[in-house]
């Protein structure tokens, strides 16, 4: 049976892939395993910046989620959500990832439920709940954090209620605090973290009108900064449209405008959108639901159908700049065997591990 010392786990196992460790798990120690299971290990990786990006999937009612590594050249499936509620498997969700969990919001019958997984564990766990249990929030994290803002809430008497509260979830403590809430009540909007602050953009307010301002929340102020006019650019062509699909790579702040299938960069001196050329994916197809948009390390990640007539699904990846007009996007061909993407994708995230 292979040793180690206790000073030599982190090491060793901090230069494997996160898939890895599992396989080898049956050969090492009784201590090697219990800092595979600590966060130790992803400390480790964290420090020695060997952290890579893996994008989590899920791309159908009752089917798991499925973690690729970036070049979509291994896979594997995680276990199923522990829920016995049809309700749950059979409605939205809405995922994030914060640390090494990914937090997946839906609906059971007798309300909203939070379910996390842990990579370290491997393990699905409920709970815990949130202080205000709501859904189509806009959501972000940075890091441990993940900050979870709007969305609709149900009232003592069952009916919807679009709020402007915000709330944080910490990955150690596994605890979720209120903080102040913003300038509107916005449902359907999309959240980010940029330099250093989390934003929230778009959305609908209240009377279900399409919200074109922003807002930005500095943490160390606890404030809200009202930003508007922030997406008076962007064209609605219909209610049903899916929210804002943005991500941020190098403190750079893009867009995927659906409607028109473009690439845009915000100028956050002037509050003006620069058009960066064209996506290689059909997002307007289903005004813009069923599409991934995200940011992954250095690059920007889109999985969506393509333009051609056979509507197959594909993904692309590129290392975005806002001074290029035309941005190079690379196809990504040789699939996994066994992964197979169907041409909706109901979730999809990125986590650094």
């Amino acid at each position: 049976m292979l040793m180690l010392r206790e000073d030599q786990a982190p090491k060793v196992e901090a230069s494997l892939s996160q898939s890895e460790p599992r396989k080898i798990s049956m050969f090492l120690n009784k201590k090697f395993l219990q800092l595979l299971k600590s966060c130790e290990i992803f400390r480790v990786r964290q420090e020695k910046r060997l952290v890579k990006p893996y994008v989590i999937l899920h791309s159908g009612a009752v089917s798991n989620w499925e973690m690729f590594d970036k070049d979509f050249k291994t896979f594997q499936r995680l276990p199923k959500v522990p829920s016995s509620d049809y309700c749950f498997f059979h409605s939205d969700k809405e995922t994030v990832s914060v640390g090494t969990q990914l937090i997946v919001i839906g609906r059971e019958i007798d309300g909203i439920v939070v379910f996390r997984y842990e990579l370290e564990n491997h393990k699905w766990f409920k709970g815990p709940s949130m202080i205000t249990p709501r859904a189509m929030y806009g959501s972000a994290s940075n890091g441990k954090t993940a900050f979870f803002a709007g969305g609709i809430k149900m009232n003592e008497n069952g009916n919807p209620v679009v709020v402007q509260t915000v709330e944080k979830y910490n990955a150690d403590t596994k605890r979720w605090t209120m903080i102040n809430g913003m300038h509107k009540a916005r449902k359907f909007s999309s959240g980010c973290f940029l330099r250093g602050k989390f934003y929230v953009l778009g959305g609908r307010d209240d009377n279900d009108k399409h919200l074109t301002c922003g807002e930005s929340y500095d943490e160390t102020t606890n404030s809200w900064e009202l930003i508007p006019d922030m997406l008076k650019d962007m064209t609605v062509i219909a209610h049903s449209q899916s929210p804002p699909f943005i991500a941020v790579v190098d403190d750079n702040l893009y867009m995927l405008e659906t409607s028109l299938n473009e690439l845009r960069v915000y100028d956050i001196n002037t509050n003006i959108w620069k058009k960066l050329g064209v996506v290689p994916v059909s997002a307007n197809a289903a005004f813009g639901w069923g599409i991934a948009f995200k940011s992954m390390g250095d690059r920007l990640l889109v999985i969506g159908t393509s333009h051609s007539w056979h509507r197959k699904t594909v993904v692309h990846s590129c290392r975005p700049s806002p001074d290029v007009e035309e941005q190079h996007w690379e196809e990504i061909k040789h699939w996994c065997v066994g992964a197979e993407l169907p041409q909706f994708i109901h979730n999809c995230c990125v986590m650094f591990a």
